[in-house]
């Protein structure tokens, strides 16, 4: 089946590139396994006239509006191989469905790695989170804590003291500098190198923290800077120059979102060194102005 465009991605990044292209009466297939990053988060927050709204929410209004405009199409399933072809892209799916496009947009295909202590994963997106943007404001004025997983760790802890009281949890492997510890010691920040060994809590809500040497301490939220990986077989695949950040791995790609590979424009998480929803979305903006431009310009 042709289509001028296929979004692999389903999500707030996917979708707003599919509205670009769509607009542009531009034929579009999203193929999307409905797994997105964000489905442990309970609400979106900091998006702009969708704040407290679910991300379950948010995709399906983004769908009924989309489902409007004729050259739209939703195929939910997992696409399995991808390959450069002379009129552009070959996409197969799981189900046997072969797509054949002119332009590509990846929009997904990244997973979080989260540290291997019991209580983390359990409360992840809840109140063990990343962002005080998205989710900060909802755990205000409590006791809170940042768990080191990186040297990053030590700008997210001199950010979380305007939401409240925050201990740093080193884990006994990311030790300040001078110049740093005195930032953190000017904005309150208590530091604690004992590493913790358990979050507890009730699976939405934690109540306290265990350390390795049996002491427990109470906060309310905990943040820390999740390491993100590719785990897009496709990527591979279609041999994308790859960029290391603070965060992990991504996507390299220019200011208009194309990658190393003419054709192929990338978004959302898989592409932005820093995530949110905001930015999700404005990175599928531009990747869909981008590709309808390219089928324009660069036919």
């Amino acid at each position: 089946m042709k289509t001028d465009v296929v979004i692999i991605g389903g999500s707030f990044a996917g979708l707003s590139a599919a509205m670009q292209l769509v607009r542009g009466r531009r034929s579009v297939v999203v193929v999307d396994a409905n797994s997105p990053r964000n489905r442990f988060a309970k609400e979106s927050h900091g998006v702009f006239c969708l704040d407290g709204k679910t991300p379950v929410e948010i995709r399906a209004t983004a769908l009924a509006q989309l489902r409007s405009y004729p050259t739209f199409r939703l195929t939910e399933d997992t696409a399995v191989d991808v390959a450069q072809t002379k009129e552009g892209f070959s996409v197969t799916l799981a189900n046997g469905i072969q797509y054949h496009a002119q332009k590509l947009i990846l929009a997904s295909g990244i997973t979080d790695q989260l540290p291997d202590i019991p209580g983390v994963k359990e409360h992840w997106g809840k109140s063990v989170i990343h962002c005080p943007y998205c989710h900060g404001y909802e755990l205000q004025n409590r006791a809170l804590g940042v768990l080191a997983t990186s040297e990053m760790s030590f700008h997210q802890a001199a950010m979380i003291p305007d939401w409240g009281t925050t201990t740093l949890f080193t884990q006994g492997q990311y030790t300040p500098d001078d110049a740093v510890f005195d930032h953190l010691h000017r904005r309150g920040v208590s530091i604690e190198n004992t590493a913790i060994v358990r979050v507890v809590g009730d699976g939405e809500h934690i109540q306290r923290v265990e350390l390795s040497d049996g002491r427990q301490i109470a906060i309310k939220g905990l943040y820390l800077v999740p390491k993100v990986t590719i785990t897009s077989p496709l990527v591979a695949k279609l041999n994308l120059e790859r960029v290391e950040t603070p965060m992990g791995t991504c996507i390299k790609v220019d200011e208009l979102k194309e990658s190393s590979t003419a054709g192929i424009f990338v978004a959302g998480d898989l592409s932005n060194p820093m995530q949110s929803g905001t930015f999700a979305i404005a990175s599928g903006t531009m990747a869909g102005v981008a590709a309808h431009r390219a089928l324009i310009f660069n036919h």
